[in-house]
């Protein structure tokens, strides 16, 4: 697993929902005016009829989308993650959520992916909100595979999902024949010292590159891609906190809410006692910069999970 292979998450979403439409005409895309950054404008020219551009307007996106599932579509509503969550929550919560409905919702560039786009378009927080909302699957793949099977998932699964990704390139870490499951997470590394438990393409592969550092160290380091936050895998979590000294959770969003304090308040409420810590935003607002400097700023590096590892395993 692993290579220098990279392909673009927003095309594993628009070539998996392109190729679904050709034998469902119920799968419908949303889009509010971001088709070029978004990608969907690839769907729009092979689907014209399956697809709504409603202009800069996230909410009233969510609201349409709400109505087209009521009437058995299967909406896929995108844009960034900054719309799709902080703008569009009451929205969603209420006009999909409460209602029992089948929309999936889209983020793309959570975090500091967002780089350029800066702090006002950069959500750290959009886990915190979603995974608030009763019942909703909450995602995160990794890479092209991961988001292209997880998709699929969401278009053949009825009730209302959240996924988040970045839109440009990121490494290969599975092929098309590996499996994936809402609320399950891989193990990409054993390790007997300490576990990295990684959301998202940017710290599972920061983790990879920790786990080389520390290796070198005399450290053994797993990692496990979380990519279900809700529903989240406890078994496998579970699991690896009893056979491990330190188990650290990896995310691109605020600690405050996150899937870092979700496994927190587990380990606690399940009587584990090994060692944590989480790598995360730590109570900040975005900024303007390149994804490098974002990373470094904010501590989302490898150097910053071999530290952590180094401090709780000393």
């Amino acid at each position: 697993m692993g290579n220098e292979e990279q392909k673009e998450m927003r095309a594993a979403y628009t070539d998996t929902i392109t190729a679904l439409a050709a034998n469902n005409k119920n799968i419908v895309v949303l889009e509010a005016d971001l088709m070029n950054c978004t990608n969907t404008g690839n769907f729009k020219k092979t689907y014209p009829n399956q697809f709504v551009n409603v202009g800069i307007a996230e909410a009233n996106m969510v609201g349409v989308a709400a109505g087209l599932s009521a009437v058995g579509k299967i909406p896929f509503a995108s844009s960034f993650g900054c719309f799709s969550s902080r703008r569009v929550h009451d929205q969603f919560f209420i006009s999909a959520n409460y209602a029992q409905l089948n929309v999936k919702l889209i983020g793309m560039d959570p975090g500091v992916t967002a780089a350029m786009n800066g702090g006002t378009h950069m959500p750290f927080e959009d886990i915190a909100l979603m995974q608030v909302i009763p019942r909703l699957t909450v995602l995160e793949p990794s890479d092209y595979y991961s988001c292209a099977a997880l998709v699929k998932e969401a278009a053949e699964s009825y009730g209302c999902v959240y996924i988040r990704f970045p839109r440009k390139s990121a490494p290969v870490l599975y092929t098309e024949k590996d499996t994936f499951k809402f609320g399950k997470a891989k193990l990409l590394k054993e390790g007997k010292d300490v576990v990295f438990v990684c959301l998202g393409s940017l710290l599972v592969n920061e983790a990879l590159k920790a786990r080389e550092t520390l290796a070198a160290e005399g450290i053994d380091a797993g990692i496990l891609d979380l990519l279900s936050v809700k529903p989240l895998d406890k078994e496998t979590i579970l699991g690896l906190a009893g056979k491990v000294k330190a188990l650290i959770t990896a995310e691109n969003a605020q600690l405050d809410g996150g899937v870092g304090s979700t496994i927190a308040a587990l380990l606690a409420e399940n009587g584990f006692t090994c060692k944590f810590g989480r790598i995360g935003i730590q109570n900040e607002f975005g900024e303007v910069g390149t994804q490098d400097y974002l990373a470094k700023r904010f501590g989302l590096t490898a150097e910053k999970l071999a530290e952590k590892a180094r401090t709780l395993l000393a």
